[in-house]
């Protein structure tokens, strides 16, 4: 049997450092890779700005008024689907560059402020949806809460129809699923204005009409909390944390910890073979190789 230490080991490149690639954000969030254009792009919340990172070229910005953007991700078709706390809503980016709202509310009141979102492979959109974009100027517009909770939603990519998927987290936030989309994988980092609060990422497993059962706690993410993360093609979870990057194995191991200088947010894997990962923390786009590939599409 291999051992912990030995599988973490295997997943690093001994001679990789971590990079810095940008410094001037306030709250660096949401990173997304466009591999067809060989480009990253992510959320600067506080500053209502999204920054694209292009290898050699640098940093510019990818879109100057962003509703206060937080997570993002692309569909099926490679367009891009942003979680806005500004509009409180689901959107999509088409190719002529207009802009559709997939959610902005539910049973007649609005949403909270969505933050993070994943597509499956059958076109549902998942994404959760706490406060925190409500809760203050800071990150969006204050705002009185609409919703009952704080929930994860499904949409319907046909229909369009928003339901509820889960109903019982304090501050939902990241959301992955596992390589064969067997498992749901939802952060709870609702220790953030509770210190008994919860911060740990919890599973599902998902029947072939997208029902979740057999809920389960996956790990407690200490120190901090649990915010963004992705898996790779083995099923790792590789999730931010208050020291860095934690990576966990697929039962939940702790098999070992990127450690940055501040707290890190969110990542993606890119670059041409999906085995760069771009870490979103505090003001900082950081990038590192590893000896793994993302799971998610390039």
């Amino acid at each position: 049997m291999v051992s912990g230490r030995a599988v973490a080991h295997q997943l690093t490149v001994p001679t990789a450092k971590v990079e810095t690639l940008f410094d001037q954000c306030r709250w660096s969030e949401g990173p997304v890779w466009f591999g067809d254009a060989g480009f990253l792009a992510w959320s600067d919340i506080p500053n209502n700005r999204m920054l694209r990172w292009i290898p050699d070229l640098g940093v510019d910005v990818f879109r100057a008024d962003s509703r206060y953007a937080n997570g993002n991700t692309r569909d099926r078709e490679g367009r891009l689907v942003t979680c806005e706390h500004g509009s409180r809503s689901v959107t999509r980016t088409e190719p002529d560059g207009t802009i559709t709202v997939i959610a902005d509310g539910y049973d007649g009141k609005r949403l909270n402020s969505p933050n993070d979102v994943v597509v499956k492979s059958d076109g549902t959109i998942w994404f959760t949806d706490p406060t925190y974009g409500i809760m203050s100027d800071y990150e969006g517009h204050k705002g009185e809460q609409e919703q009952a909770g704080c929930f994860v939603f499904r949409v319907d990519p046909e229909t369009g129809e928003i339901r509820i998927a889960v109903d019982d987290f304090v501050k939902p936030n990241g959301i992955a699923f596992s390589p064969d989309e067997s498992i749901l994988y939802i952060a709870d980092s609702g220790v953030t204005h509770d210190p008994d609060g919860p911060h740990h990422i919890r599973t599902f497993d998902v029947a072939s009409d997208n029902r979740l059962t057999r809920d389960r706690i996956f790990a407690e993410v200490s120190p901090g909390l649990p915010d963004g993360f992705r898996l790779d093609t083995d099923g790792n979870v590789w999730t931010s944390a208050q020291d860095g990057v934690h990576c966990y194995s697929p039962e939940g191991d702790l098999l070992g910890k990127i450690r940055l200088p501040t707290m890190a947010a969110n990542l993606t894997f890119g670059g041409p073979k999906r085995n760069r990962l771009f870490i979103t923390a505090t003001e900082y786009l950081f990038s590192v190789y590893v000896a793994a590939t993302g799971a998610q599409r390039p």
